[in-house]
C-alpha cells in the first residue's frame, strides 16, 4: 500500500496509476504494478494505491556484491526509461517538485541554505558548483525521468539491482535530476561507470551536481545541529560532488 503522507503528494497517485503500466514493459527491471486505487475514507482524506509486492532488499553498500556492476545496471535502467515514448507524459511541475525542470527554481532556497552553513562547508566551492549548474544549458528533447533515484527506492537481490520503486516524482523533461545518486551513494569508480553508461553530455552532469548540492545543502541546514545520519550523509555528498568538480576533497567520500 502507498498512502500519501501530505496533500502535496496526492497528484502522484493518479500519475502512477496512469503511467506505471505503460512504462513497465520497456524497462529491464520490475517497477511497481498498480492493483487497486483506494478512495478517501475511515479518517484518511486522500486517494491511495495498492501495488504488487516486489521482492528484494533496500540497496545498501554491504548488500551489493559489485558496486560498478550495480552502477552499470542502474544506468541501463535509466537509458531504457529515457528511450520510452514521451507522448502525453507529464511535464515537470508541482507533482514532480519541479524535478525535470529548471534548476533555478531552487536558487533562492539553495543560497539561503548555504548562508546558514558558514564554516561547515566550503561556501566558495559550493557556490561555484551551483552557479556552474545554473549556467549549464539543456537543449535536448524531453525524456522520461524518475525524479527520485535514491537508495531507498532501489531494491537488490543476490547483490544486484532487481527493482526500482517510487515513481511519484517522475515525468518528462530534463534527466539531470536522475544523476544525483552518483554523489549520494556511488564511489569514484562506480560513478565513472554510471556516467559512462548514460547518454548525457557534460552540461547534464554539471546540472546533476547542482541537484545533488541543492538537496544536500537544504538537508544539512535542517539537521546540522543534531549530528544526525542525514547531516553526516549530506556532508559526505557535498564532499564527493566538490571533489568531482575539481575542488579539494574536503569531507570526501568512502
Amino acid at each position: 500500500m502507498r498512502l500519501p503522507s501530505a496533500e502535496r503528494y496526492t497528484p502522484q497517485v493518479a500519475k502512477e496509476q496512469r503511467w506505471l503500466p505503460a512504462l513497465a514493459p520497456h524497462l529491464p527491471q520490475p517497477i511497481p504494478a498498480p492493483l487497486a486505487l483506494g478512495r478517501p475514507g475511515a479518517g484518511y482524506p486522500w486517494p491511495w494505491s495498492v501495488y504488487r509486492w516486489l521482492d528484494g532488499e533496500t540497496a545498501r553498500r554491504e548488500r551489493i556484491a559489485d558496486l560498478p556492476a550495480f552502477a552499470a545496471d542502474l544506468a541501463a535502467f535509466l537509458v531504457a526509461l529515457q528511450r520510452i515514448d514521451t507522448s502525453g507524459g507529464p511535464p515537470p511541475g508541482p507533482h514532480s517538485f519541479c524535478r525535470g525542470g529548471p534548476l533555478a527554481t531552487y536558487d533562492g532556497e539553495t543560497r539561503r541554505a548555504l548562508a546558514t552553513l558558514h564554516g561547515l562547508v566550503d561556501a566558495r566551492a559550493a557556490m561555484a558548483v551551483w552557479e556552474a549548474a545554473l549556467a549549464a544549458p539543456w537543449y535536448g528533447p524531453p525524456v522520461w525521468f524518475h525524479g527520485d533515484v535514491a537508495v531507498n527506492n532501489l531494491l537488490v537481490r543476490s547483490g544486484r539491482l532487481c527493482a526500482v520503486l517510487d515513481f511519484g516524482c517522475c515525468g518528462v523533461g530534463d534527466p539531470a535530476c536522475d544523476t544525483v545518486i552518483a554523489w549520494t551513494f556511488l564511489d569514484s569508480e562506480s560513478r565513472a561507470v554510471f556516467r559512462a553508461g548514460l547518454p548525457i553530455d557534460d552540461d547534464t552532469w554539471v546540472r546533476g551536481r547542482g541537484w545533488a548540492l541543492w538537496k544536500a545543502l537544504i538537508t544539512l541546514a535542517e539537521d546540522q545541529a543534531h549530528d544526525s545520519e542525514k547531516a553526516v550523509g549530506s556532508l559526505r555528498t557535498i564532499g564527493a560532488l566538490l571533489a568531482d568538480a575539481g575542488f579539494n576533497r574536503g569531507d570526501g567520500e568512502s
